[in-house]
């Protein structure tokens, strides 16, 4: 492998809490190793249109307690595309840059999959994505600030739910995996929870609702988006139709999942991983998600990372019913 002189760092896809420690990891490791070290702007789009900023220790000063992303994030239909990877390619090379980190989700890992075994280019990937759904880490980058986010959001909403004897729905992200919804549904004492990996059987969660205790003054039902059973305005239909007494409303917080200073936790796991993968570069890893599994570093090839289906504990459901009494 040739000798790396330049590493280019991006994020891309969704944002998350503690990408910009995770940049500010990568960036002060590469010049703790005498690199160069260059920001690619939004993501595989800003490296087909040579959108390159150099990075020193000044650039990442001030950062690491921002959410979001500092150098941007867009989806590229062009880096799809055999045409837009060697424009991206040839960009790469006239900056110098010798090999790349890559931080974000499943579709991130994928084009960086497909662009390592194109062209001889280095790239490790930092799992930066909320919903904590990839093989090789225990905790993703932005997740353990999202649920806490979450739990501060629906704590609120409780208030306004036993002020009124209301039940509410409430809608997380989480389009093809649950954990979001599982973990704060839990912590939040949800009445029930609907995810993606569990078939949804409205008749049981109507039985949960009509037998729950009658002195209670607030309910609440977490919803993963786009769950088996529908969205949140779907599974509010039909617990209207069922129980018109029930004050029921809906909430969908959306967006505010994705942003917020990080967590310590996601301070501490950006910066251990940011540190690990211009690390693992020089020790001529390539092709692999940095990770931390039972607190060690660990490294995962990018097709086994974007190929995991999240298994859920079903101690966790057994725990939501227990305790919803």
């Amino acid at each position: 492998m040739a000798e790396i002189k330049k590493i280019g760092v991006f994020t891309s896809g969704g944002d998350a809490p503690g990408m910009n420690a995770a940049i500010r990891a990568v960036v002060r490791t590469a010049l703790y190793h005498n690199l160069e070290v260059a920001g690619i702007r939004r993501g595989y789009e800003g490296m087909i249109a040579g959108d390159f900023m150099e990075m020193d220790r000044k650039s990442v000063a001030n950062i690491i307690q921002r959410g979001g992303t500092m150098l941007k994030t867009a989806r590229s239909d062009q880096f799809r595309t055999p045409e837009g990877r060697k424009v991206a390619y040839d960009k790469l090379k006239a900056e110098g840059i010798d090999a790349l980190v890559a931080i974000g989700g499943d579709g991130t890992f994928t084009g960086a999959r497909v662009f390592g075994a194109e062209y001889d280019m280095p790239i490790v990937g930092m799992p930066g994505t909320i919903d904590n759904d990839l093989q090789g880490t225990d905790f993703t980058i932005g997740y353990d600030t999202a649920i806490n986010t979450v739990i501060d959001a629906v704590d609120k909403i409780r208030d306004t739910a036993e002020s009124h004897d209301r039940l509410f729905i409430v809608e997380v992200m989480g389009r093809d995996s649950g954990l979001i919804a599982l973990r704060t549904g839990i912590a939040a004492g949800a009445e029930a929870i609907i995810i993606p990996e569990t078939k949804t059987d409205i008749e049981a969660l109507c039985a949960r609702l009509e037998h729950s205790r009658r002195d209670k003054s607030s309910k609440i039902v977490m919803v993963a988006e786009s769950g088996e059973a529908g969205s949140a305005f779907e599974v509010g239909r039909q617990i209207k139709e069922r129980f018109p007494h029930y004050d029921t409303r809906i909430s969908i917080l959306g967006h505010i999942q994705r942003g917020g200073r990080p967590s310590c936790m996601d301070r501490v796991l950006a910066s251990r991983m940011g540190v690990a993968a211009v690390e693992a570069l020089l020790n001529n890893h390539r092709d692999e998600m940095i990770g931390i599994i039972h607190n060690e570093i660990a490294y995962t090839q990018f097709d086994h990372a974007i190929k995991h289906h999240q298994e859920i504990n079903p101690n966790f459901l057994k725990i939501v019913e227990i305790l919803s009494l």
